[in-house]
Parts: structure tokens; C-alpha cells; sequence
């Protein structure tokens, strides 16, 4: 699927990436996800969560988010508008406690 970088719904997806420190690109089912989510409980930091499988345009944002990233798997965990990558990633951050200061 061709994404067109300059379409409202791609503005959208940046917007939704600015729009908080964190910000997680999830879907409800997927280990990962909640993997991710619990290391920022863990440190306490909240987040904005975009639940991909309970949108009807969440397949169009992901393969927007594959246009940003590089990789349209989910999570994609952003931190002040950069994508640390999905939950193995953040979790390996935080053990290193890399994590805890990208957020502060």
C-alpha cells in the first residue's frame, strides 16, 4: 500500500506524535504492547496509548507509521516525537536505565 505523506490522515498521525511526551501506537491483544505500557507504569511516567485495533482507520496509520519508522509492527513507542522502537526496545532502555532519562 502506497502512503501518501502528505494527506490529512498522515498530518493526523504526526499531530497524534506531537501531542504528548509519550506516545504508544498499540493494539489491545499483543504482548508487546502491554510490555511496553508496564515499563512506564513501572517508572510512572504517563503515556497516550492509540489502540490501532479499535479504530477504523488504525490499518492506515500503521502503514503510516511504517512510512515514519521504517517498521509497521506495533507498538511503535515514541518519546518527545522520536520512536525508541517497539516493547523489547523500551524494556531494554529502562533495564539500562536509558529510559528514565529520555523522559525526564
Amino acid at each position: 500500500m502506497a502512503v501518501d505523506m502528505s494527506s490529512p490522515k498522515a498530518k493526523q498521525v504526526q499531530d497524534l506524535i506531537k501531542s504528548d511526551k509519550v506516545v504508544i501506537f498499540s493494539k489491545t491483544y499483543c504482548p508487546y504492547c502491554k510490555l511496553a505500557k508496564e515499563v512506564f507504569e513501572k517508572i510512572k511516567e504517563k503515556y497516550t496509548v492509540i489502540e490501532l485495533d479499535k479504530r477504523d482507520d488504525g490499518e492506515e496509520i500503521q502503514h503510516i507509521l511504517g512510512e515514519i519508522t521504517g517498521a509497521k509492527t506495533v507498538p511503535r513507542v515514541f518519546v518527545k516525537e522520536n520512536c525508541l522502537g517497539g516493547g523489547s526496545d523500551v524494556k531494554l532502555l529502562y533495564e539500562k536505565g536509558e529510559l528514565q532519562k529520555m523522559v525526564a
